[in-house]
């Protein structure tokens, strides 16, 4: 939700301190000149000949106690909002770390009990028990996969004994194989997707465009039987990262963009560019007109239309969400628009790295 920008609380609360002092000040001044236009004051009598003589003495005292007032108020204000904010600042630092992915953190805000305090151990706790579902899934997810590779590499292998020595039977046990590699790169999938989840990679200097130029010519003989031209260029894009989690992101991309393109003659556009604060991955692809809903609900797990199951190399539903784990484990961005001719467009922005990979 986009709102106009505000004052600060903390400039709230000092002219709020000032405001009240200047307010106190100005009852004690009008209190005391109505006690001395009287002429009378505690343990003294004053002679006062007139309100104008009066009003003319006073005036310039009270001019500059307001003024002491004023700048006493702002400068005080502002230090003592200071300090009473002061533990909002790692509360929101928390708060954005936990929005970026990060649930490791905790505040620890020290100090008595009071009402930061209390949302400070409240948002501890809360990011503990966050952390603690996640991993719960993570490892379940990493587990169940592990104890799903060994039966099915013996299916597999199985099947190609059985189609070796298939008897009439070869298009049910092809049928019975095609199922069976999915189910693998299904595994394989949900284990490459927990390990971005969790972070488990060191990170290390690496030239984003070497990855895309690898990716596209991985996927090339795939492009080529299925009549799709991919075009690549770019400047040497340094970033940090896992260099298998960025090569696994950036195939995943160009064959998204491969499989899901134009009968024939489509293209495929792989392109890096480096800037000040980012390393810039975009593939593009020719094909048909996608709504903007439906662009957003791509990195959907498991997300596919009727005529992408039926297509071969089509994945398993966890390409576009395989790279929106990988590019915001390395605290980068995803963004993906449907092309006005077209198609699709994907953009991964990352950190770019300080210097330049070896």
């Amino acid at each position: 939700m986009s709102r106009r920008r505000g004052l600060s609380v903390r400039l709230k609360l000092t002219l709020s301190y000032a405001g009240f002092l200047m307010l106190a000040g100005a009852v004690l001044l009008v209190a005391g000149y109505f006690s001395l236009s009287r002429g009378a004051h505690p343990g003294v009598i004053f002679m006062v000949q007139s309100h104008g003589d009066l009003l003319r003495d006073f005036a310039p005292i009270a001019a500059i106690v307001m003024a002491f007032l004023l700048v006493f108020g702002l400068l005080g204000g502002w230090f003592l909002a200071g300090r009473m904010l002061a533990p909002l600042t790692p509360i929101t630092d928390a708060t954005r770390m936990a929005a970026k992915g990060s649930l490791s953190h905790r505040i620890e805000l020290d100090g008595r009990q009071d009402e930061f305090r209390e949302l400070a151990d409240s948002f501890d706790a809360m990011l503990a028990r966050l952390e603690a579902h996640v991993a719960e899934q993570q490892r379940f997810a990493a587990n169940a996969s592990h104890e799903l590779r060994t039966p099915l590499a013996i299916t597999q292998t199985l099947l190609d004994v059985a189609r070796r020595d298939s008897n009439g039977n070869s298009e049910l046990v092809n049928r019975l194989r095609d199922v069976n590699s999915r189910a693998i790169d299904l595994t394989e999938a949900l284990l490459l997707l927990s390990r971005a989840d969790r972070r488990s990679f060191i990170g290390e200097p690496v030239d984003l465009s070497l990855i895309a130029e690898e990716a596209a010519e991985t996927l090339l003989p795939l492009a080529e039987r299925r009549g799709i031209t991919i075009e690549t260029s770019g400047d040497p894009t340094p970033t940090v990262g896992s260099y298998a989690l960025l090569l696994q992101m950036a195939t995943n991309l160009v064959h998204n963009a491969i499989v899901h393109n134009l009968p024939e003659q489509g293209t495929v556009w792989v392109s890096t560019s480096s800037h000040v604060r980012s390393a810039v991955l975009t593939v593009e692809n020719t094909g048909e007109q996608l709504a903007p809903q439906s662009v957003s609900a791509l990195v959907e797990p498991f997300l596919r239309g009727s005529e992408r199951t039926r297509r071969d190399h089509a994945g398993v539903g966890l390409g576009l969400t395989i790279v929106q784990s990988i590019t915001q484990a390395h605290d980068g961005t995803l963004i993906l628009a449907s092309r006005e001719g077209g198609g699709l467009r994907a953009t991964v922005e990352l950190p770019v790295a300080v210097t330049q990979p070896q």
